[in-house]
């Protein structure tokens, strides 16, 4: 049996996978996984004295993965990656097919299948002692996009996602444009744009923005929201979720996307601190081993 860490948040899920540790580390011994827990301790590497890790369980949201696919990149390691969504959106683990229940999950992983997935990584050009950003899910820049940097945990912890809500509405007299230009693999040009979305998965918020994305397809699915006043720009998202396109949201597929800004503005990726433009943003085509459930969930 080779090495295998159950790596948790003690926050995530109202403290429900710190309640359940035990349970969960018995679904996976039970299944013949020779596993360990062992709390996340932010700031700290969780690899430290474990880089020989074959498995690593993440217990959390999209952030407590970002951190832990981050933290084994910094060290160059390749392990086995598998997601029991403990979150307030887990859109990572849903774009997988993951149940919400965490127990349920466990039994997914344990007789899942490992499935190559597609990861996402920001290069920021011109700085080059910063290192490289990955992601799992979404970068994002613009009015909205880094709001859950900055909704306080409590405020999740007791309204859930109606917390990224509350903390948005008060985003709205931040609202400016972004003079972008943007270079795709086939084209540049140049928008002035409100937000822009670059989804490796299939939601922001559970709310189902890229609708044709994959996380197997080595591209991303880009929606860049163009400056209008801020009701028509609402509404243009809006009807843009309902599947009406107003013109004003840009839809485009690629590989490879840089972009360039001459304003200072804050980034994004899946809900932690994005980097500094210029930047260039990269899907590595099957760069992460996860264990995917054989059932997809219907939740």
């Amino acid at each position: 049996m080779k090495k295998s860490l159950l790596l948790y948040n003690v926050k995530a899920g109202r403290g429900k996978i710190a309640r359940n540790v035990d349970a969960l580390t018995e679904i996976f011994r039970q299944a013949g996984y020779d596993i360990r827990p062992k709390l996340i301790e932010f700031g700290q590497n969780p690899f430290d004295g474990d880089e020989d890790c074959h498995l690593a369980v993440v217990c959390g949201g999209d952030g407590t993965i970002n951190y832990v696919v981050n933290s084994m990149k910094s060290k160059s390691l390749s392990p086995v990656i598998a997601v029991i969504p403990a979150g307030t959106a887990n859109d990572f683990a849903g774009a997988l097919g993951m149940s919400r229940n965490i127990l349920r999950a466990a039994r997914q992983i344990a007789r899942g299948t490992i499935e190559q997935i597609d990861c996402g990584v920001v290069e920021q050009i011109g700085r080059g002692r910063e290192k490289d950003i990955y992601f799992v899910n979404i970068f994002s820049f613009g009015i909205f996009t880094t709001t859950s940097q900055h909704t306080p945990e409590g405020l999740k912890h007791r309204i859930g996602r109606l917390a990224y809500l509350v903390a948005g509405l008060k985003d709205l007299k931040n609202l400016h444009s972004i003079p972008l230009t943007i270079a795709t693999d086939e084209e540049t040009f140049e928008y002035q744009t409100l937000m822009g979305l670059v989804f490796n998965g299939e939601t922001a918020g559970r709310v189902p923005l890229a609708r044709n994305a994959s996380l197997r397809d080595g591209v991303f699915d880009c929606l860049f929201l163009r400056k209008r006043n801020p009701l028509l720009s609402a509404c243009d998202m809006l009807l843009y979720v309902l599947g009406i396109n107003t013109g004003a949201v840009r839809s485009l597929r690629t590989g490879t996307l840089t972009l360039t800004t001459p304003v200072s503005e804050d980034t994004d990726v899946d809900g932690q601190r994005g980097g500094k433009f210029p930047m260039r943003v990269k899907c590595l085509h099957g760069d992460l081993n996860v264990i995917c459930p054989s059932d997809r969930a219907a939740e």
